[in-house]
Parts: C-alpha cells; structure tokens; sequence
C-alpha cells in the first residue's frame, strides 16, 4: 500500500506535535542546571505513595534535584512518621504563605520555589520544570567534594545583571530508606523513601559576587547518608522563600 505524500507530511507534523513537549522538557534542564522538586509528604497520608514514587523517578535523575519533606501534622491519624520533622513543616508553612495558600496539604510537589502542584501528578509536574527552569536560573552554582570539605561556588549566569538577594540553603538528606508502616492509613505497606530531608542550614546571604564556601565533610556525613544539596532561593518580603535561582547537589559525597 502506498502512503500519499500528504498522508506521509501529516503524520510527521502529527509525531513532532506529540514530541515536543517531551523536548522542550529535556531543552529545559541539564546537570549542570538542573530543577529542584521539593515534595512536601507523610508516612499517615494515604494519598502520598504515588507521589513518594515520582519523587523516587526524579531522584534517580541528573537533571533534578528531588528532595522529599516529611511534615509531621498528620501524626495523629495513628502512625508518627519516622522521617517527619517540625523544620520540614515550617518550610512548608513558609511556601504556603509566599504561594498565597490558606492551608498545606500533602503530597504537594513545589517546583523550582515558584509554583506547587500534587506530587502524584507527574506530567503536571514535569511541565512546570520545563516552564519555570530557564526562567529562574541566574546563578551557576556547584558543589564538589575536597580533600576533607564539601567546596560550594557561586557566579552569576551570563547576562544576568539585575540586583539579587538570595539565601544560600544546605539541605540534607538521607539515601534510599524503606519503612515499615503497621499503623494509620498507609498500615500494612512498605514504602521506599528517597532522598528524605534530615536537616536545613542556612549558610549566607549572596547578592551576586563570586562566593566560595567551604562545609567540613564531617559535618555532612553527621546530618545527612545520602548527601547534600545547595539551593540558592531568591527572598521575597520578610524573608519569604522565593524563586530557586541556582542549585546543585553532591550525592553520598566520600560516606
């Protein structure tokens, strides 16, 4: 059977149609400028288990930063989760208020610190990533390991000259960790975690210069097994977190 060559141009435009999308996301990030999902979930919430799996697909990648919150108001529905922490809820209830929430809920995947959608939906999710990368990225920033440190470095992106006020956050986290849940809505299930935040520094301000920091290594294998992100978030009134404006991670960095 022969295909007419207006057949044969249709079905081409017909699957660059269905391509793109998908292109524009891979355009979007890289390693070097990779998005950040910072999901915000619960051990005794029902509905975070297909959100905890997203989380565990981005993690795998090299261009996405995925670190996974545990909030602990749900611990009274029967089960206190064992990752939760108050720090991981109150960078919540931060978002919440710079994002013009009235309340936080689970699982809510904020993409980049400009925009949140349901962790469970990941298509949602992959596009805002594609959408809000470029747009946020201003600085280049990395992180390497030393002879007995953990070395951040900061520079401004080309042709990024506008004034800039940014906190620069570490966030630890532990690697792969599988729980048992006996208890609340998830009872009966083992779920495997990824990338689950043990703790939040802030270590300086950046206005633009060049920054080097050094962190000792020592400090990074107490606080987190997994490793360490840097994220440098732009501050809105009072302090509020805003747009994620460069961001690296060292993963299992010399444990």
């Amino acid at each position: 059977m022969t295909i007419s060559r207006h057949l044969r141009l249709a079905l081409a435009a017909f699957t660059l149609a269905l391509a793109s999308p998908a292109l524009a996301q891979q355009s979007a990030l890289s390693a070097d400028r990779p998005g950040v999902v910072e999901l915000f979930t619960s051990q005794g919430c029902s509905s975070c288990p297909p959100a905890d799996a997203n989380l565990a697909e981005f993690a795998q990648r090299t261009d996405i930063i995925a670190l996974a919150y545990h909030v602990d108001y749900w611990d009274y529905l029967g089960w206190r989760d064992t990752l939760a922490s108050p720090e991981n809820t109150r960078r919540q209830q931060d978002y919440a208020a710079a994002l013009g929430q009235r309340s936080v809920y689970t699982p809510q995947a904020v993409i980049n610190g400009m925009a949140h959608r349901n962790g469970a939906d990941k298509t949602a999710i992959e596009g805002l990533l594609a959408e809000t990368t470029q747009q946020t990225t201003r600085a280049d920033l990395s992180i390497r390991k030393g002879a007995d440190s953990i070395i951040i470095e900061a520079t401004r992106s080309g042709g990024h000259n506008e004034k800039v006020k940014a906190s620069l956050l570490l966030v630890f986290f532990d690697a792969r960790t599988v729980v048992k849940i006996p208890r609340g809505e998830n009872a009966g299930k083992n779920v495997a975690y990824w990338n689950a935040v043990t703790g939040i520094q802030t270590a300086g301000m950046w206005h633009g210069e060049d920054m080097r920091l050094e962190i000792p290594m020592s400090e990074v294998r107490r606080k987190g097994t997994g490793g360490c992100a840097a994220l440098l978030q732009s501050l809105g009134k009072d302090g509020a977190p805003g747009a994620i404006i460069g961001a690296a991670v060292l993963k299992h960095p010399g444990m």
